[in-house]
């Protein structure tokens, strides 16, 4: 949620893309962020650094940053969208394990969609106590005492939201808004879209 520090600069979320990264859970995202007035970052993963990757669905996704250039910034959230061929690029970047890892550590928000949670999140064993979602042709892989079925899924404990698939990223994007600026904002930005925040998730009461 909001505090003074964040109230007197704008929210910073990074937005990771790579080779294979799903279109719709970028861009819609992104869109709906920068809708809230977060300052976004569109950063790549591609291995040869490049600024245009081919999406899932070969459509062109645009950086504005390689991954590397920002490694030592500091963001609010980190956005992790699915799509297998990016997630498996996220899963083989040392880079970008350590740049989710280290914002972790800082209690940062971390957002992770669609195949993301399992194939980089569960795989590196990042969040071994949370519970999360994921899209269900990979949800198998996260463990069944931790494993939700809802659209998007909240874990308090852990600042982890996930969510299933190109279908709830909407939902998924107002829902980084809830936790980052307030549920007020979510609705302020929902209206003039012509769409209701419908928050499907789950919270796991703290401890």
């Amino acid at each position: 949620m909001t505090n003074d520090a964040q109230l007197q600069r704008p929210i910073k979320v990074a937005v990771c893309i790579a080779p294979g990264s799903e279109e719709m859970e970028a861009v819609n995202t992104m869109d709906i962020l920068v809708r809230a007035g977060f300052e976004v970052t569109a950063a790549s993963t591609a291995s040869d650094g490049a600024l245009i990757v081919e999406g899932s669905r070969g459509i062109k996704l645009v950086a504005d940053v390689a991954l590397v250039n920002i490694a030592d910034e500091q963001f609010d959230c980190v956005v992790l969208p699915g799509g297998l061929g990016g997630a498996e690029c996220f899963r083989d970047s040392p880079l970008l394990v350590e740049f989710v890892m280290q914002h972790k550590y800082d209690g940062k928000l971390i957002a992770a969609i669609c195949a993301a949670p399992a194939v980089v999140l569960e795989h590196h064993k990042m969040f071994p106590e949370a519970i999360m979602t994921a899209h269900p042709a990979f949800l198998e892989q996260i463990p069944e005492e931790r494993r939700r079925t809802k659209r998007v899924v909240y874990d308090v404990n852990h600042n982890l939201l996930t969510s299933q698939g190109p279908g709830t990223s909407m939902e998924f994007a107002f829902e980084i808004i809830n936790r980052l600026a307030g549920k007020d904002k979510a609705v302020e930005v929902a209206e003039p879209m012509v769409v209701w925040p419908n928050m499907h998730y789950n919270v796991l009461p703290r401890k």
